[in-house]
């Protein structure tokens, strides 16, 4: 069982650090460029599948891997939720739950009170590889959910926690607990944590150039020019 500590240090605070860096992820950067970042270092398997997507269209978050780790069932178990609970209440403020199921069809594990508890944490957002419910109560929180697709299912009797704040492969990506996750309407992007600052310093510096090459486009320059001048496309 997971001792419910997070994955960067046990029982780190979310400091002012923290939330700068989301900020400026979620308002300067996309997943398209750090993806690109990512590319540059050598990381290129990074990016989770196309197969999931946000609930709504404007949902961006950034933030700290909390994962958690789901299988389906034929059966009905003693307290079926009680792990859930667990892993949902271990939640720490900036932190993204991520929960792989194995592209399960069948079990739809997050819905809207579990959202709800995890805005109450201070989650930033979640990050489910399966089904999901309750979308509209979830849309009308406001709180940023991706997922493969939509069903009106209880998990009980179809699917159980067996561990969280472990290292999970979700929509084929593995993520460590304390990696960075960042997700908009392109995709979800998992940063390791060994590279976070190097991955977001180079994504910035991209950025810069890539608004220099929007502004002589829109002037008329000619692609390759452009190209030759910052390099990036």
């Amino acid at each position: 069982m997971a001792d419910g500590t997070n994955g960067r240090a046990p029982g780190k605070v979310l400091d002012r650090t923290d939330l700068e860096l989301f900020e400026h992820i979620e308002k300067n950067l996309y997943t398209a460029v750090l993806a690109d970042s990512l590319d540059e270092l050598g990381f290129r398997e990074q990016a989770m599948r196309e197969t999931i997507r946000p609930l709504s269209p404007g949902a961006v978050f950034a933030g700290w891997a909390r994962t958690i780790s789901c299988v389906d069932v034929f059966y009905t178990c003693d307290n079926p939720y009680a792990v859930e609970i667990e892993a949902v209440d271990s939640l720490l403020p900036g932190e993204i739950a991520v929960v792989a199921t194995g592209d399960s069809k069948r079990n739809a594990p997050w819905g809207e009170l579990l959202s709800t508890a995890a805005m109450a944490r201070g989650a930033r957002g979640a990050v489910i590889d399966g089904l999901v419910r309750d979308v509209r109560k979830i849309e009308s929180l406001g709180f940023p959910v991706f997922a493969t697709g939509i069903k009106p299912v209880d998990s009980r009797g179809r699917g159980i926690v067996l561990d969280y704040n472990r290292p999970v492969n979700c929509c084929g990506v593995v993520v460590t607990p304390g990696d960075l996750v960042a997700a908009d309407f392109d995709g979800v992007v998992v940063i390791p944590a060994a590279v976070t600052r190097e991955v977001v310093r180079m994504a910035t510096e991209k950025v810069t150039r890539e608004n220099h090459s929007r502004a002589e486009l829109m002037r008329g320059s000619y692609l390759r020019d452009v190209y030759r001048k910052y390099g990036v496309l």
